[in-house]
């Protein structure tokens, strides 16, 4: 079989660049193209010569059209309306659309949804084999703790991340409630503060922290009388998002059209 041809969008940005790198040091990958909003200063610039991988060919460009002509597969890590965007164009041109967007809103969700009748769609707040295995023992634990195992997700991450709950404590809070055969809307509280009164029994709480430059850190705490369960991720190195992306997008490729998760690429549903 032929190298995945590959595009990398949001590709001048600290993620763009790991995963332009993840492309071009992984087999069976080829950086096809990369994208960049318009009036970015990257735009035109190799987009290997940016990630520090050595020159590719592809240069940034902010025309997705020209951009997705030819390609396998898109790998996108921008923003909920670039997102929703690349989706319905990467449906008409059935490639592959990898998304590691967070901050996604229901109507985002569901545009992405209706792309993904038309083409294979991996999607997960977070592309690390680390956190999905979390996320599989978080819903394994909820399954088997009953109510009086009060369970609170927290979060800590870098001062310039701009969505709250992240999109990783997101998922841990969705494996918490599908454990609990509930629905994670109708039970998050996702704020404290002032006289809340007493905690509801099945309540899935989050906290929210931000400072320096914390990659990802998550928590999933089940407390009971006289014992507390804690579960840890601690991600130390973006490129493990980036390895997981290229993971997906090869995983997807002749795939049936549909939304898939992080957790069918690597099988632990």
């Amino acid at each position: 079989m032929t190298d995945m041809k590959l595009v990398v969008a949001g590709a001048s940005g600290r993620m763009g660049r790991m995963l332009t790198r993840a492309v071009c040091e992984t087999p069976g990958l080829t950086l096809h193209a990369a994208l960049e909003r318009e009036g970015s200063p990257a735009i035109g610039q190799d987009a290997g010569l940016l990630a520090g991988v050595g020159a590719t060919g592809a240069r940034i460009t902010a025309d997705p059209l020209n951009a997705f002509l030819h390609a396998d597969g898109v790998l996108d890590f921008t923003s909920p309306a670039a997102t929703v965007f690349y989706s319905e164009l990467a449906a008409q041109a059935h490639l592959v659309h990898v998304v590691g967007t967070t901050g996604l809103s229901a109507s985002d969700l569901a545009r992405i949804e209706a792309a993904g009748r038309h083409t294979t769609i991996v999607r997960s707040g977070n592309m690390s084999l680390g956190v999905n295995l979390l996320a599989a023992l978080v819903r394994r634990a909820a399954q088997a703790l009953a109510e009086e195992f009060d369970i609170e997700v927290l979060e800590m991450h870098h001062r310039a991340k701009v969505d709250a709950p992240s999109g990783t404590a997101l998922l841990l809070g969705q494996a918490a409630a599908q454990g609990r055969a509930v629905d994670l809307d109708a039970h998050a509280v996702r704020a404290r503060d002032g006289h809340t009164g007493a905690r509801k029994p099945g309540d899935i709480g989050f906290a929210t922290l931000r400072g320096g430059s914390v990659i990802g850190e998550h928590a999933v705490i089940f407390a009971g009388e006289g014992e507390r369960i804690e579960f840890v991720h601690k991600a130390e190195d973006r490129a493990l998002f980036a390895r997981g992306a290229v993971k997906a997008a090869l995983w997807g490729r002749g795939k049936k059209p549909g939304v898939y998760s992080m957790m069918d690429v690597l099988g632990l549903d």
